[in-house]
């Protein structure tokens, strides 16, 4: 009589075992996203709450800032009712968190027209200068970093160090006005004021720009050249390149295909996030250039206490910070194949 043959085992493996997970890459840097976005939705719910607060908490009656020192109490009174300024703290600022989602963030009492066309107009001018300033300062610091990398403890190293050091520790209030002054003052190459006449060609607006745009170029070249040179270094002495070399691969081949891939992961993901700051933070470079972008709309509206322009336009920048850090959070997690699993992610 034959012997009965086993039983085939189970699919999943022995009785009770469960079937093993699988983990798709996609579904790790969805997540990866999904609590970022997540973060980034709270960031900007407590900055609505403390620019609001911070609306309330300065000095001066909104009525009396408006009308100005000499009216009448009864109309000041009158204004302030009409505005909503008399109301409760959370009333007025439920009612303008409710109407700032549906993209209505009020009247400006400077100006008595809707705040919205302002503040995007504002941001509009500044992404102009921001994008122009991130096109020029990305590819000079990376390859400066790249470059001193590659000649680590030479006389260009240094010089690349030392120099990017100096330039990013110079306020951009300081290198502004030396900068006037030498381009636009003494040697009359530039024109001081940024703002292009109205009517002027690509050129003569590139013309006006260049001068606000060196400031932050000097300020950003030393930050990411250091971060291209650490990244490259680090890449240099991996045991990948060591084994790349002993194939007998060129020197070319091995820098692009393996040291540059892995060294400017950090210096890329920097670079998305300062574009937030070239785009929402440049308030000093704009008032000193007189131009009409949103980190000059913030401080005119502040110093005349209009309070609704200067909330929209702060939650503005804030929205602008928030998009950039989404933005290099995505390309990280696109170049980064360490949040693709379920540990990185």
């Amino acid at each position: 009589m034959a012997t009965p043959l086993p039983p085939a085992p189970h699919p999943a493996g022995p009785a009770g075992a469960a079937r093993p997970r699988t983990f798709t890459p996609g579904a790790g840097i969805a997540r990866f996203l999904g609590r970022r976005a997540a973060w980034a939705i709270f960031t900007l719910w407590l900055l609505s709450v403390l620019v609001f607060a911070g609306g309330q908490l300065l000095p001066g009656d909104i009525g009396r800032a408006v009308l100005g020192p000499l009216a009448d109490a009864r109309a000041v009174a009158a204004l302030n009712h009409e505005l909503g300024a008399d109301r409760p703290a959370v009333d007025q600022y439920l009612s303008w968190i409710a109407h700032a989602l549906r993209g209505d963030f009020g009247m400006s009492w400077s100006y008595r027209q809707p705040v919205a066309p302002f503040v995007g107009d504002a941001l509009a001018q500044s992404a102009t200068l921001g994008l122009l300033a991130f096109v020029v300062v990305v590819p000079l610091g990376i390859a400066g970093g790249v470059w001193a990398a590659l000649h680590e403890g030479r006389l260009i190293d240094r010089a690349i160090s030392t120099g990017g050091l100096c330039a990013s520790a110079v306020p951009e209030f300081v290198s502004s006005i030396v900068l006037i002054l030498i381009f636009g003052v003494w040697l009359r190459w530039l024109p001081i004021e940024a703002a292009a006449p109205a009517g002027a060609g690509a050129l003569e607006q590139l013309r006006h720009l260049a001068l606000p745009v060196l400031p932050l170029v000097l300020v950003f070249f030393g930050y990411l050249a250091r971060i291209a040179r650490a990244g490259t270094i680090a890449a240099l002495d991996a045991d990948y390149t060591r084994t790349a070399i002993l194939k007998g691969l060129p020197s070319h081949v091995v820098i692009v295909r393996h040291v540059l891939r892995n060294a400017l992961l950090p210096s890329v993901t920097v670079a998305a996030t300062q574009l937030g700051y070239l785009i929402g933070g440049l308030v000093v470079v704009e008032t000193l250039f007189r131009y009409p972008g949103v980190g000059s709309l913030v401080y005119n509206a502040a110093k005349a206490k209009d309070f609704p322009l200067l909330e929209a336009g702060v939650l503005a920048v804030g929205a602008v910070y928030t998009v950039a850090n989404l933005a290099a959070d995505a390309l990280h997690a696109l170049l980064d194949p360490r949040l693709r699993t379920p540990g990185g992610a």
